[in-house]
């Protein structure tokens, strides 16, 4: 590993990415018929990062005038991932600038030592100006990843939430040692690999032996998915209270979905809430010292968040709640 050089640390590699702020349609008094929307854009394109920290990154920042007015008093700021420390974090850059014409600003970020596993760096600049398309703003924002998704969600599994009732202590799906009886599964047609209709999709139920690990505590994770559809479907249950969060699709054009759902706790809470809908519902549980609590149900769900249908999903990053449990994932058309 290389040393980090001393000053304000920093350096850069990836794809840059512009971001076009289109402005919004004239306001028109009626009857008058109504004013057509400016064609001209702002361009704020950030250079690639190198991530191979700890090293201190030179980062350029270009803006382009693609309006017919001259663009003048500029400023632009940039912003890297929270701690990253930026110098100097606004730049005013001299001049004003015809159509087509592009201005450059630099600046230097602090890459700290690199990350093992799949990461996620989000990069924000933002021009200030007066002139050019009147809007006075445009920001554009560059996403670089270093490592790979988890191949699919079980590949992701990090948790036994389904055991025999005749081997319970295997199980810990809510943190003090209880799991999903297999048996009582069975009787509701949740056996390994038992396909679930759920939400416009056909969805896997876990395909593993009782005792092993078969869900996963979300926490963030990046999953490979691939497809198209009109939604995303999720299958799972909550844990404790507030099992809600955000997963954000990446397509494989580089552009981004979030949305977010929820699911009720596995034995309390109203079936539908956070939106969800119950799947499916066992009697009992399997606790450290055996099967118990007949009377209680146990719930699967599904809950669903919207796609972009024209895109091809690459991978979901999944919600930073580990009250949130996945048994499988699927897109529904």
């Amino acid at each position: 590993m290389r040393p980090a050089r001393l000053i304000n640390p920093l350096r850069a590699a990836a794809v840059a990415a512009a971001v076009l702020l289109v402005p919004a349609q004239a306001a028109v008094a009626a009857p008058a018929p109504p004013v057509a929307a400016a064609e001209a854009q702002t361009e704020v394109t950030v250079s690639p990062v190198d991530l191979d920290g700890p090293v201190i990154s030179t980062v350029k920042v270009t803006v382009k005038n693609t309006a017919p007015q001259r663009l003048r008093s500029l400023k632009v700021s940039f912003a890297g991932p929270v701690g990253w420390a930026v110098q100097p974090s606004v730049r005013s850059v001299d001049g004003s600038f015809a159509t087509g014409a592009s201005a450059t600003a630099t600046f230097q970020i602090q890459v700290p030592e690199k990350r093992s596993g799949f990461v996620i760096r989000t990069f924000t600049a933002t021009a200030a100006y007066q002139g050019g398309d009147g809007l006075g703003t445009a920001t554009g924002t560059r996403t670089d990843r270093s490592g790979s998704p988890q191949a699919n969600l079980a590949a992701a599994y990090n948790g036994v939430a389904i055991t025999d009732e005749s081997a319970t202590t295997a199980g810990d799906y809510d943190g003090e040692g209880n799991s999903f009886s297999a048996q009582q599964l069975a009787t509701v047609g949740l056996t390994p690999g038992a396909k679930v209709d759920a939400l416009g999709a056909t969805l896997t139920w876990p395909d593993v032996p009782a005792g092993t690990k078969d869900n996963v505590a979300s926490a963030g994770q990046a999953v490979t998915l691939s497809g198209k559809g009109s939604k995303l479907v999720f299958l799972g249950s909550g844990v404790g209270s507030g099992a809600t969060g955000k997963a954000t699709v990446f397509y494989t054009d580089g552009t981004t979905t979030t949305g977010s759902f929820g699911f009720p706790n596995w034995s309390f809470d109203p079936a539908d809430a956070h939106g969800a809908t119950l799947v499916k519902s066992t009697d009992g549980r399997n606790r450290p010292d055996g099967y118990g609590n007949a009377t209680v149900k146990y719930r699967v769900f599904a809950h669903s968040i919207a796609l972009d249908p024209s895109r091809t999903v690459e991978f979901v990053v999944l919600p930073a709640n580990g009250n949130v449990h996945l048994f499988d994932m699927a897109i529904a058309s």
